[in-house]
């Protein structure tokens, strides 16, 4: 197991070179000058000359990013042109806001995604799946932005209940989530709830299920025990798969309910043409989103034995391999 562990860690590196050289051959090439937004439109040509001396932004674009790789391989992500402030102290002080929204998000989706999956399943081909399988359409059709705008006017604006934005501290913390959660939530709840319906449907269909009913199990025993226990893994995998994605796409929730998240930092960051802010943040979502890939795959060894049994048998296989040709 640590073998794939491993295995999968290294797989990481050539990922997140890939993300690096993305963002900055896009951010390069994109129009707008840093060194303007930086010393204003009134800035003389002199002063702008020396600012890109300055910024390296006079060399070649391979140089500029082969120098800017070899700092960050040392672990120096740079200077943000922006606030003058080291790019990962910023960084990991916005992310933890970004995990906090992220997490409400996701448990949102599963309390509502699995059991009208669930529900949908049992009851397939009723008014109830087809009314859950037009609510899945609409939530992933479903703009999060327009969603989000819809229930600000609604909640705040009109009745008053919840903060329109902003991130509040303590029991305050937990009523400003709830707008933001709804909006990214609702989106993956769908998915959430499609997958859970299907994996449902082909756990339903198995021998083991008509041999359960034939035992004399209670139906809600036979459902939580056997098929949704069976069904997992690939509810956990799109559960892992939007987690991870929420982390990352966050972004336009956190810009409509000025939630200080890393998202909307790195938006900022793009509009200033901050450089080392945009790439330190897409390098560091971008690993982060690798983790939690991993994370799931080791989950599939817990949740389902057959999985960790399947590790354990490609490394004795490795190993009498091994000995076969040494012999």
């Amino acid at each position: 197991m640590y073998k794939y562990v491993i295995k999968r860690i290294l797989m990481m590196i050539p990922v997140l070179i890939g993300v690096s050289f993305l963002v900055f051959f896009i951010l390069a090439v994109s129009p707008g000058d840093p060194t303007r937004m930086i010393l204003g439109q009134q800035a003389s040509q002199e002063s702008i000359e020396a600012m890109r001396q300055e910024l390296g932004l006079d060399q070649n674009l391979f140089v500029r990013y082969f120098d800017y790789m070899a700092d960050a391989l040392q672990g120096d992500f740079g200077v943000s042109w922006k606030t003058k402030l080291e790019v990962l102290p910023q960084v990991l002080g916005y992310f933890p806001n970004t995990v906090i929204l992220s997490i409400a998000g996701i448990v949102v989706a599963i309390l509502i995604g699995v059991p009208i999956g669930i529900l949908s399943a049992k009851k397939q081909y009723t008014w109830v799946d087809n009314i859950a399988t037009v609510l899945g359409l609409i939530g992933v059709a479903m703009p999060n932005f327009w969603l989000g705008l819809l229930l600000v006017m609604l909640f705040s604006l009109t009745l008053g209940w919840l903060p329109p934005s902003g991130m509040g501290q303590g029991i305050e913390l937990l009523t400003s989530l709830i707008l933001p959660a709804l909006t990214l939530g609702t989106g993956c709840a769908a998915s959430i709830m499609r997958m859970t319906r299907s994996s449902m449907l082909e756990s339903m269909r198995q021998d083991y299920i008509d041999t359960a009913r034939a035992k004399g199990l209670k139906e809600n025993y036979i459902t939580k025990y056997h098929m949704f226990k069976n069904a997992l893994i690939p509810i956990v995998t799109i559960i892992g798969l939007q987690f991870g994605m929420l982390l990352g796409g966050a972004a336009l929730t956190e810009t409509i309910f000025s939630w200080p998240g890393l998202g909307r930092f790195m938006i900022e960051s793009i509009k200033a043409k901050d450089m080392p802010m945009v790439l330190g943040s897409a390098m560091f979502l971008a690993l982060m989103y690798s983790v939690v890939n991993l994370l799931v795959d080791i989950l599939y060894a817990y949740v389902d034995p057959r999985i960790k049994a399947q590790y354990s048998s490609m490394g004795g296989r490795k190993k009498r391999v091994k000995k076969s040709f040494a012999r």
